[in-house]
């Protein structure tokens, strides 16, 4: 192994993609830690400290930007505008005819696609700019407190302050996006993955830090060994697949023959990633959101309607709460999986290029099978990713951490994801120079 990461450095090549990834990662983290211009910075410390609104409504998207959308900082929204806009944009492929055929059309489709992605990041960015800058003046975006300096966070609230605020938000969304794709280009890895991977870890100290000085040592590593086993048995889940075997029939090309080779097709058991989580958190929000929106200002009694949501939807150590985040996960799963996986289109191809399932006729009857296939294993993923977003929220009701615990849920599913991918990328570049991966 130790020799392995020496052969790294020695390869010159893969010892500047490396280093160029690594001044990018720590460019972008200095960003999240730079206040946006009219940030009265102390003020924002001050109800850090106070953990005020550390689960809040915008707990999700502080995971995804490191901690910088409370911080308000230049790099405040980080990946999540990105994020969103590719899900949109997957999800348009099923509504517009354009954009699928633009998904078909290869290279200069995917040009097009990626394309239309970066214009609605900017404008999500634009508008979830100005929605953070204005709960900020409004004193809630750290929730309900009472304390003075949540509701002073910024020195000057007049229009062009703001306006400025806004684009400089924005701004860094575009930074953000640029970085990504140059670690994509010239770096190693995903970029964009590799940035969120950024993020979510530099939350891992303050989170186990909390669990420390709230429960003690011995919880604490009570905890970290949890979290080794969860991380051990998500990299399992992660790695497993149902390979359905696949043969193509000999072909006569001329006088060459072409076909009649053996390969499979991976399906695998998490197919859907980390996306049903995403799903599901955004939507448990809205019940809040509304509720806080129909709060009498004056201090009388809320509706009816108003506190029930409020006790069963403030917190996630609520069993209802729980429950309903479960269920909508193995929903969106299935939702997911459906519109990522075309059993049909796959058959079409598949009888195209001569290729067959062993015991299956081509065409309907193949694309019946493989429905079928990813109907069952869906099930067993589904479930999957349920328990291992529930994580945060039972550490929440026993350890006192807060939603965003490093071993679960979103947090615990990107990390190993990114890591995996990123570590085979490193051992293939490795075995073109060297012959031998990071593991004999």
């Amino acid at each position: 192994m130790f020799s392995a990461i020496a052969r790294i450095f020695r390869t010159p090549d893969l010892r500047r993609k490396i280093g160029f990834t690594l001044a990018i990662i720590a460019i972008y983290r200095f960003g999240s830690n730079v206040p946006a211009p009219f940030v009265h910075f102390p003020n924002v410390e001050q109800c850090l400290a106070e953990n005020a609104g550390a689960d809040g409504l915008l707990g999700l998207v502080n995971l995804f930007s490191g901690g910088a959308l409370l911080q308000l900082s230049i790099f405040a929204l980080g990946v999540m505008p990105y994020i969103t806009a590719t899900i949109i944009t997957q999800l348009l492929r099923v509504v517009i005819p354009h954009f699928e055929a633009l998904h078909k059309e290869g290279q200069a489709g995917q040009g097009k696609l990626t394309q239309y992605t970066r214009y609605l990041t900017i404008a999500l960015a634009l508008l979830q700019s100005t929605t953070l800058i204005t709960v900020a003046r409004s004193g809630q975006l750290f929730g309900n407190t009472d304390i003075a300096a949540c509701q002073n966070l910024l020195t000057n609230d007049v229009w062009w302050a703001q306006l400025l605020i806004i684009m400089t938000m924005t701004a860094g969304t575009g930074l953000i996006m640029w970085f990504a794709e140059l670690v994509t280009e010239r770096g190693i890895g995903n970029g964009m993955s590799l940035l969120i991977f950024t993020s979510i870890a530099a939350t891992f100290p303050s989170a186990m830090w909390l669990i420390w000085e709230s429960r003690g040592f011995e919880v604490f590593l009570l905890v970290l060994a949890v979290g080794i086993v969860v991380m051990g048995l998500v990299v399992f889940v992660e790695q497993s697949q149902r390979r359905i075997p696949v043969q193509y029939a000999k072909r006569m090309v001329g006088r060459r023959t072409y076909g009649g080779t053996n390969t499979y097709i991976p399906i695998k058991v998490n197919m859907a990633g980390v996306i049903p989580v995403i799903f599901a958190s955004s939507l448990l929000y809205i019940p809040m959101l509304v509720a806080q929106f129909n709060t009498p200002q004056d201090g009388s009694a809320p509706p009816a309607w108003v506190t029930w949501i409020s006790t069963h939807f403030a917190t996630g150590d609520q069993p209802f709460y729980m429950a309903v985040y479960f269920l909508l996960i193995i929903g969106f799963t299935y939702f997911y999986v459906a519109i990522t996986f075309n059993p049909v289109e796959v058959a079409d191809n598949m009888k195209k290029y001569g290729g067959f399932i062993p015991g299956i006729r081509a065409g309907r009857p193949t694309a019946e099978y493989l429905d079928y296939v990813l109907t069952r294993i869906t099930l067993p993923g589904s479930l999957y990713l349920g328990l291992i977003a529930l994580i945060p929220l039972v550490a929440l009701a026993t350890v006192g951490a807060n939603q965003n615990f490093p071993f679960g849920g979103a947090s615990i599913l990107i990390i190993v994801g990114v890591g995996l991918e990123t570590v085979k990328q490193i051992d293939a570049q490795l075995q073109q120079r060297h012959y031998e991966g990071l593991l004999r």
